[in-house]
């Protein structure tokens, strides 16, 4: 080589590796973790996060708190990924799947302190992680999954969560209601489920409509803007004079041309209102602009219209009225329309939305969310979404299991039990995990006031002689007991994504030895 030098890499690029590579990564990770530990539980505490524009937004979500957290490092975006599968999978348990996340990080450090191999590490996990499955199943509850058992469900999501002035449970009700409106054979439609919100009242003025709000209101102010039993049309057409498609002009030498002109045009847009009418419509959503001629015609008649409607309103509008998107006003026929018990602008606070209840189709519900700010409304926003996810994830994934920690200890306790069988340092790797799993009940017992190493020796004590035990937050503390009996239950399913979610992003960050980065 003639002593030269040979670059592999760009000479700006910056390398890490080996021991100096995990170290960093697994730090990243566990910083990232430890940012939403302390909102994790009914006395959980909120985050307050400022954007550069100054937007604040103030949540105990995890999934929302990582989103909106401006993260650089690589190994901590997994952890974001972890909140962000789990979102999108169940809807709830992101907080649970960070920090266990980064719990079995931070044991992973101490294994490979020890020179425990990282492969060796990532055998362990993965086994103990089966084993962990397996006590989630055998942890599922064999209770009927009626009303009272999912709004406890719902309210068990949600307790600790901003729910401005009024309790969980009512909102809790709400929640099952709209689930179970959209509960069909095959299981629960969640698209048509829909959460409107709007400042100005109490949260405790969340109330469902079984139909859909939009924000369209008549395009002319003689329009009536109330109508029961309404027949809806659904139009994709504008309602105004056709332009030429081609760049043409035209010659007018006198004043009865001109009128003939103008009586064409007039003629044509009268076709618009006279085709809505015929058709017996009272109510009609227009994609497009409705002229100003048309209109007034349609006020004359007594109908209700509404231009400008957005695809995806007029989607939930056909779907809740069974009415049918005709292309022009000539497709219009009685067989092409929808109905709904009533169609009325109400006002709340300074806006007006059009309320469309009781449709045919009876498809679409939406949870009308109520709250004083922007901020409350935002958070009520989430913890109803979290909410209507856990109970459609009961009802579809797996039924539910002991809440408050419960499940946690009672996976621990199985993970330890079966460590004994695991030959080699890989057993190391399984306790490890076991410990790593502590970390939640621990959290929960330090979030509601108690010492964390005496209730989680109570708990553990508490489950071996009757065989659940959770932490429930009590006044302004936590005692040990069964969560069953307090109501407290979370969907299998949320459980089951956490272990798996969690556990695949340590063994991840783990394996990597090498860190290149360009400049």
């Amino acid at each position: 080589m003639g002593g030269q030098p040979l670059f592999i890499l760009d000479e700006d690029a910056q390398r890490t590796h080996g021991k100096d590579a995990q170290s960093s990564n697994i730090s990243a990770g566990k910083a990232v973790s430890e940012s939403v530990r302390t909102t994790l539980g009914p006395r959980g505490m909120d985050k307050m996060l400022v954007s550069d524009d100054g937007d604040v937004v103030i949540t105990n979500d995890g999934a929302t708190i990582l989103s909106e957290m401006d993260i650089e490092h690589p190994a901590a975006q997994m952890i974001v990924e972890v909140a962000q599968t789990q979102e999108d999978e169940v809807g709830d348990g992101t907080t649970t799947a960070s920090v266990l996340a980064g719990e079995l990080l931070a044991k992973a450090e101490d294994l490979l302190d020890d020179d425990v191999h990282p492969t060796t590490i990532v055998e362990g996990y993965h086994a103990a992680a089966q084993l962990a499955q397996a006590s989630i199943e055998e942890n599922v509850l064999d209770v009927d999954l009626d009303d009272d058992t999912l709004v406890e469900v719902a309210e068990s999501s949600m307790t600790g969560k901003g729910t401005g002035d009024v309790e969980a449970g009512r909102l809790a009700e709400v929640v099952v209601d709209a689930v179970r409106h959209a509960k069909t054979d095959t299981g629960v439609v969640r698209d048509n489920i829909e959460i409107y919100t709007q400042t100005g009242a109490a949260s405790s003025a969340t109330e469902l409509v079984e139909g859909v709000i939009i924000d369209e209101t008549p395009v002319h102010d003689n329009m009536p803007t109330s109508v029961e039993d309404a027949e809806i049309a659904v139009v994709d057409a504008e309602l105004g004079v056709k332009e030429s498609n081609i760049d043409a002009s035209y010659n007018v030498t006198n004043v009865d041309e001109l009128n003939a002109a103008l009586d064409a045009e007039q003629e044509e847009l009268q076709g618009y209102a006279k085709a809505i009418v015929d058709s017996g419509a009272d109510v009609a959503f227009v994609t497009d602009d409705i002229s100003d001629l048309v209109a007034s015609t349609l006020a004359k008649e007594g109908i209700f219209a509404a231009e400008n409607v957005d695809s995806s309103t007029a989607k939930d509008i056909v779907e809740t009225t069974g009415a049918k998107r005709v292309g022009s006003v000539e497709d219009l026929t009685e067989e092409a329309l929808g109905h709904a018990e009533s169609v009325a602008v109400e006002k709340h606070g300074d806006d007006e939305v059009t309320f469309i209840r009781g449709g045919a189709a009876a498809e679409s519900v939406t949870v009308f969310a109520r709250g004083s700010t922007d901020h409350v409304v935002d958070e009520i926003e989430r913890a109803l979404n979290d909410a209507l996810d856990v109970v459609v994830a009961a009802l579809d994934k797996g039924g539910v299991v002991p809440g408050a920690g419960a499940t946690e200890i009672a996976i621990a306790d199985e993970i330890r039990s079966e460590a004994a069988s695991i030959e080699g340092r890989k057993q190391l790797a399984v306790e490890a995990f076991a410990d790593a799993v502590d970390v939640l009940p621990r959290t929960l017992a330090e979030n509601t006031g108690l010492d964390a190493i005496d209730a989680l020796v109570d708990l553990r004590s508490e489950h071996e002689s009757e065989g659940i035990a959770g932490i429930i937050s009590e006044g302004q503390t936590g005692v040990v007991g069964d969560p069953v009996e307090y109501g407290i239950l979370d969907p299998a399913a949320v459980k089951r994504e956490a272990v798996d979610s969690a556990t695949e992003a340590a063994t991840m960050i783990v394996r990597i030895d090498d860190v290149i980065s360009s400049s």
